[in-house]
C-alpha cells in the first residue's frame, strides 16, 4: 500500500530548549540536493570531501585535515582516542559535554578516563588544570595526557584567545595535548568577532571537534586535526568508532555550505543576537535572575519552580538544575524576534500570577 510523506508538525512553532531542535538551513538543504545524483566514490574519496579540505585550510591553515563524522559525541570520542594511550586520561571541566551529556561514551567507548574539575563559569584555567595534572609516573592513576575545553562552554561562556593560549602553553609544558570541543565554535567566533583560527591553531589547540548541526546542518560534524604530530591513525579510529560514513559527500557538502562563504557566521551572529534580546528582556522582569554572562546563544536563568512548569506548557525548554530552579534557554539560527518577544511576554504573565 502506498503512503505519501506528509508534514507532522507545525513549522511555525519554535521553542528555547535546544539549538538541535532547529531544522536545517535552506542553503544547506540546497547543497545536499546539489551533491545528489550520479555516483561518487564512497568513504570520503569523493569530490565534496576533497574540496572540504581546502575550505578547512582557509579557516585553520594548510596543515589542517578534516575527518567528517556523524555527530558530536562521535567527533569527541574519535578525537580523544587519537590523542591518548590506553592508559591515558583527559582533564575537563565538570560541566563539560563529554562528562555530563555523552552517556559515558568517552570512557565506555573510548576507553579513557575523565578527570573533572569544578569551575565557576564552565571555563578551565591553568590553575584549575593543575588540580588534576599530576601523577604521570604513578601506575595506580590514569595518566593525564589531554586537556579538553569547550568553546563556547556548556554554561554559555566564551574563552578569549589569550585564555586558550595560556591553557595550551600550560598543557604543552607538562607534556599534554589540547582538544577543543567546538560544537558551538561558530557562536564563539561571532561573539569574539575574530576568525576561528584566532582561538584554535594560532594559540596551540591540537585537535578540534567542529560542530555543524547546532549551526544549521542537517547532521554531521568533523574532527579537525590542527597539529598532525599530536595524533595517530585517525582514519582507523574513525572507522573503529563507527563514524565513517559511506556516503560522506552528504556530510562534507553541508560543512562546505556553512564554511565556504559566511553562512556559518551569519547563522551564529543571529542566534547570539536573539539570546542578547532575550537576556535584555529578562533583566527587566522582577524575580528572574540571569546566572552567567550571556556571551553566545544561551541564557541561563533562575525563576520560581511553579513558574517554570507553567511556562513549559507554553514553550519547550529544559531545567538545568531542577532543585535550584535553574533553566537554560537556547536560541537558534532560525529564532525570530517575534519568538523572543512572545516568550518574554509569557514569562511576564506567569511571573505575575
Amino acid at each position: 500500500m502506498r503512503t505519501d510523506a506528509r508534514r507532522h508538525h507545525d513549522p511555525q512553532v519554535r521553542g528555547f530548549a535546544s539549538d538541535n531542535y532547529a531544522g536545517a538551513h535552506p542553503e544547506v538543504l540546497a547543497a545536499i540536493a546539489l551533491a545528489n545524483g550520479g555516483h561518487q566514490v564512497a568513504y570520503g574519496e569523493d569530490d565534496y570531501t576533497g574540496h572540504l579540505q581546502r575550505v578547512m585550510h582557509s579557516h585553520f591553515g594548510p596543515t589542517a585535515e578534516a575527518f567528517p563524522v556523524f555527530n558530536g559525541t562521535g567527533a569527541n570520542v574519535v578525537a580523544l582516542q587519537a590523542l591518548t594511550d590506553r592508559w591515558g586520561a583527559v582533564i575537563c571541566a565538570e560541566s563539560a559535554h563529554i562528562n555530563v551529556d555523552e552517556g559515558g561514551a568517552p570512557e565506555r567507548m573510548g576507553g579513557l578516563k575523565l578527570l573533572t574539575v569544578p569551575t565557576p563559569d564552565g571555563k578551565l584555567t591553568p590553575e584549575l588544570i593543575d588540580r588534576q595534572a599530576y601523577g604521570w609516573d604513578d601506575e595506580h592513576r590514569a595518566m593525564p595526557q589531554v586537556v579538553s575545553i569547550t568553546q563556547n562552554t556548556e554554561l554559555g561562556t566564551v574563552y578569549t584567545p589569550d585564555e586558550i593560549r595560556a591553557i595550551c602553553d600550560h598543557a604543552h609544558e607538562r607534556g599534554m595535548k589540547v582538544h577543543l570541543d567546538g560544537a558551538r565554535i561558530a557562536n564563539a567566533a561571532a561573539s569574539l568577532d575574530v576568525p576561528m583560527r584566532t582561538f584554535t591553531n594560532t594559540v596551540g589547540v591540537d585537535v578540534l571537534s567542529f560542530g555543524g548541526t547546532k549551526n544549521g546542518a542537517l547532521f554531521g560534524e568533523a574532527v579537525v586535526v590542527l597539529n598532525p604530530d599530536a595524533v595517530r591513525a585517525m582514519k582507523h579510529l574513525r572507522k573503529l568508532s563507527m563514524q565513517l560514513a559511506s556516503k560522506m559527500r552528504f556530510v562534507s557538502v553541508q560543512l562546505e555550505a556553512l564554511l565556504a562563504k559566511d553562512l556559518w557566521l551569519r547563522n551564529a551572529r543571529h542566534a547570539n543576537a536573539m539570546a542578547q534580546r532575550l537576556a535584555e528582556g529578562v533583566r527587566a522582569i522582577d524575580g528572574v535572575e540571569i546566572l552567567y554572562p550571556v556571551q553566545a546563544n544561551a541564557v541561563f536563568a533562575r525563576l520560581p519552580h511553579a513558574v517554570t512548569e507553567r511556562l513549559q506548557g507554553r514553550f519547550r525548554f529544559y531545567f538545568w538544575d531542577e532543585a535550584a530552579g535553574d533553566v537554560r534557554w537556547m536560541c537558534s539560527f532560525d529564532t525570530r524576534e517575534d519568538d523572543v518577544d512572545a516568550f518574554l511576554q509569557a514569562i511576564k504573565e506567569e511571573m505575575a500570577r
